[in-house]
């Protein structure tokens, strides 16, 4: 059998942290257990009956089956450009700022490849969402991880990377509000970013996917708010989140048009647009369903309210997020101490049927956290804290019956 060599951009890849898990999902759904899912941020409410209307309408209009064009419907970008404005008051051309993407995700991938080669630098924050390095590796590029929690410092950073590093970094990308430790922003911080972009001459990417679901009043700022922003880079939206529109694969890209024009090139290359009839239903949506995004944010909030008491009330202390679709979980002593984060992951999902996001799998610095999603409703959530307790009261069982005894430092 002859060995098939695959390009370099594919064995630069690391194995799928996630298969496991994933694997171990499909078992025991295949066996009949009844898992609760929140390791992915896969929203389960569905859109609103005039969206899916609208959808079916336009799906019986023949003309709507042909080829489209790959930065998206002339009315769409509009419409995008209108909520900029509404809600951000940012003005945005729709014909040069503004282009549709098969999801957020496939938009920042070629983003990346439209903009970085070999020798050239990103600076990415850590923890991380995969696609954000991987991404660049993607496209022959590397990367350097800065810690995102204290963001004075992470600002702090950027200067002192750009500052020593040769060649300097070429790629800045955010994500606001932060998947997964759900940190957030003020506008200020977005005229630091742009401060720093146009002394260093960094370009800018702002993954902006959790814009639409905040809570306690707070409201996500966007990175094209802030003065001078769109000269020095773009921002990813998406409907996947406030809208529950996630398998429809609709995001946008706004912003520079330098970038922009470089990100239909590529698209222009690889696709042929998305399907015309999703595109109509999304104005509608982007149109006439404010009401229903902000209520959505409402039972999210609920979802974190109930899920962040009950860990509580299990006595672990729980980083209650402002803003996004997770909450950014510390392990608790002593299992922290006593197994690696995976492992704890795979321990509540072969003893206790709950599926959660290791912290690993977004880097070296989530080892320690679990990301938990609110996609479950709370009477579910109710009961994965339930199972929760009783796997680990299990596990400590089962340790004490070994003549395990735990230490003051947490190790057995």
């Amino acid at each position: 059998m002859s060995h098939i060599q695959v390009a370099q951009r594919v064995t630069r890849l690391p194995p799928y942290l996630f298969g496991r898990i994933n694997k171990m999902i499909y078992d025991k759904r295949t066996a009949g257990d009844d898992v609760i899912e929140l390791g992915m941020g896969n929203p389960s409410d569905p859109p609103q009956e005039m969206v899916i209307d609208k959808l079916a309408e336009a799906a019986r209009d023949p003309r709507n089956h042909r080829y489209s064009k790959s930065n998206g419907i002339a009315n769409l970008r509009r419409e995008v450009g209108a909520k900029y404005f509404k809600k951000y008051g940012v003005r945005l051309d729709p014909t040069d700022e503004v282009i549709v993407c098969l999801g957020s995700k496939e938009g920042f991938s070629h983003m990346c490849l439209a903009m970085m080669g070999p020798g050239d630098t990103a600076i990415v924050p850590s923890p991380y969402f995969p696609v954000h390095v991987y991404g660049v590796a993607l496209a022959s590029g590397n990367v350097i991880t800065l810690p995102v929690a204290n963001s004075d410092k992470f600002l702090s950073d950027i200067a002192y990377t750009c500052e020593t590093l040769y060649p300097r970094p070429k790629l800045l990308i955010l994500c606001y509000p932060h998947n997964p430790s759900s940190v957030v922003v003020e506008q200020g911080f977005y005229d630091e970013v742009v401060k720093l972009a146009k002394k260093y001459g960094l370009m800018v990417i702002s993954d902006f996917a959790y814009a639409d679901v905040a809570f306690d009043g707070y409201h996500p700022p966007s990175f094209l708010a802030s003065k001078g922003a769109i000269d020095v880079g773009v921002e990813f939206t998406t409907m996947s989140k406030g809208y529950n529109m996630a398998g429809w694969r609709i995001g946008f890209c706004c912003g520079n048009r330098e970038m922009i024009q470089a990100l239909a090139t590529i698209k222009g290359y690889y696709d042929y647009g998305m399907f015309q009839a999703i595109q109509i239903a999304a104005i509608v949506a982007l149109r006439h369903t404010d009401a229903a995004v902000e209520e959505q944010s409402v039972i999210y909030q609920g979802r974190r309210d109930t899920l962040c008491d009950g860990l509580a009330r299990m006595g672990w202390e729980p980083n209650v997020p402002k803003a996004g679709m997770f909450v950014w979980q510390p392990i608790p002593e002593p299992w922290r101490s006593r197994m690696s984060t995976m492992d704890f992951a795979m321990m509540l999902l072969e003893k206790g049927n709950v599926a959660v996001s290791p912290g690993s799998g977004f880097g070296p610095a989530g080892e320690g956290f679990l990301r938990m999603s609110l996609v479950e409703n709370e009477n579910r959530l109710k009961q994965a804290v339930r199972h929760i307790k009783q796997c680990l009261k299990e596990a400590e069982d089962e340790w004490t019956a070994k003549g395990e005894v735990t230490t003051e430092a947490g190790k057995p």
